[in-house]
């Protein structure tokens, strides 16, 4: 079976998000069970300088809209056999910001053009008419960036079947209906039953519509999507298309979070032997200026400062966790009055909390190490990764009851799930989450439960792959 894995983001090449997590680790999952699956990635200048053994394999002299664009074939690292095409393009792709927005955080306002390149390329690549000698059975589409693929391929008249990946349907890439044409995008796929949206373009309805099978990162959020508020404007396409959705849950890289070979801890420990884990959690309330106290419940959280993670809910209830005698850390950015509201939340409280306010891969593996309790009372979210570390490291979750959440933890066994969405829904699951703590045998099962699960990516392979033969057969 072969496979080529459309994405704009791969761990660890370039990363804003869960979606790069899913394209580094997934592929090579794939091919750990016997599938020849190849990532496309655009030519950012963190994948032109991280990718190994380069060379160029296609080069288009004159592409509509575009010109020369050049196709290189590389490796995503040097110790991992994964296979990755790069679009080389640099006016598009080589600039000082992300691969999304500049900066000062402002969207490229030729992002049309940007990924309508990377979808253009995935679709020639997949259909009869690609110069290569490697043609795929299926094309794997992730996000709105991608979109437009499973379109381009239909109108080229066919060719590898084609899977659409909903990561977040939050983010659609609309964009103004005058790029169609340049776009090169027949008009008659400007209508409902299209790519239209709301009179304008959306990248992500062309995938919805266009791709022979969608997947959804969890099962729950897959049923989710089909009913407002979650679907976003998109449920009736999604409620018509039921048959050919599928939610297939996210795994992690088990190898990358084991508390017992973490290179990011100063100790180690694992279920049978748990005891590293009190070490991990006095390092930790040290490094933070927390005071060192065993017997404090100590809660995380590592999240995007928004709304939707459910962080205005914790702030709400911060003062009243620590006056209860906990400790409370907080690690993320975002939104700038929350990221203001979590530095006065500290600052009220020296010794008990503290505010890291951006991101550190380290301090994320030692939170998770650390903390007795995390953490994640998302309104919505579509799979999550962060509940899955944390019962790897027997840091026992809170979370909201919400598509991969839901789907992950196991109320009461492996953490707690919130009857409401709301700050009240929170503070009586921390009251559940705290009582169970002050009974340590009972705490010590919840633990083990949670290190004992498999979130391992063979697992979701193995469905991707059964999807992949099924499409593949007709």
């Amino acid at each position: 079976m072969k496979v080529l894995f459309a994405t704009p983001e791969a761990r660890p090449l370039i990363k804003t998000g869960g979606l790069a997590d899913v394209s580094g680790a997934l592929p090579a999952a794939l091919r750990g069970i016997g599938v020849d699956c190849r990532l496309l990635l655009p030519g950012y200048h963190s994948v032109l300088s991280g990718a190994r053994e380069q060379r160029e394999v296609l080069r288009l002299a004159n592409l509509p809209g575009y010109g020369e664009v050049r196709l290189l074939e590389a490796r995503l690292t040097s110790d991992e056999d994964v296979p990755v095409y790069i679009v080389d393009y640099p006016y598009h792709y080589q600039r000082d910001g992300g691969p999304y927005q500049d900066a000062s955080g402002r969207d490229y306002p030729d992002n049309a053009w940007r990924f309508g390149l990377l979808s253009r390329i995935a679709a020639l690549l997949a259909s009869p008419l690609s110069p290569l000698d490697w043609r795929p059975r299926i094309l794997h589409c992730n996000d709105w960036q991608t979109g437009l693929a499973p379109a381009y391929l239909k109108f080229m008249g066919g060719g590898a079947a084609s899977v659409m990946t909903i990561h977040n349907l939050a983010y659609q890439g609309v964009f103004a209906p005058d790029l169609v044409a340049p776009l090169g995008l027949p008009r008659e796929g400007f209508r409902i039953e299209g790519f239209e949206y709301h009179g304008k373009l959306s990248f992500l309805k062309a995938g919805l519509y266009y791709a022979d099978w969608l997947t959804a990162v969890s099962p729950t959020y897959a049923e989710e999507i089909q009913r407002e508020p979650l679907g976003m404007g998109l449920q009736g396409l999604l409620a018509h298309r039921r048959e050919s959705l599928t939610g297939i849950l996210n795994g992690i890289d088990m190898a990358e979070w084991n508390p017992s070979s973490d290179l990011h801890l100063s100790c180690d420990y694992s279920a049978r032997a748990p005891a590293g884990k009190k070490r991990c959690k006095q390092v930790l309330q040290g490094d933070l200026n927390l005071e060192v106290n065993e017997e404090a419940p100590l809660f995380g959280l590592i999240s995007r400062f928004t709304p939707q993670k459910g962080l205005d809910w914790v702030l709400q209830v911060g003062d009243r966790l620590i006056a209860w005698g906990a400790q409370l850390i907080l690690l993320g950015k975002g939104d700038a009055e929350l990221e203001h509201a979590a530095r006065l939340l500290a600052a009220r409280h020296p010794g008990r909390a503290a505010a890291i306010i951006g991101y550190d891969e380290g301090l994320s593996h030692r939170v998770e190490a650390g903390a007795d309790i995390f953490l994640m009372p998302s309104r919505f979210e579509p799979c999550g990764l962060n509940q899955m570390y944390s019962q790897r490291y027997g840091t026992v979750p809170i979370v909201g009851a919400t598509g991969g959440l839901k789907d992950t933890v196991e109320d009461g066994v492996t953490g707690f799930v919130m009857s409401e969405p709301s700050a009240p829904g929170l503070w009586l699951a921390i009251e559940r989450a705290l009582a169970a703590y002050a009974d340590k045998p009972a705490w010590r099962h919840m633990m083990q439960a949670g290190m004992q699960q498999d979130f391992s990516w063979e697992r979701s392979a193995r469905q991707y792959a059964a999807l992949y033969e099924k499409l593949a057969a007709g």
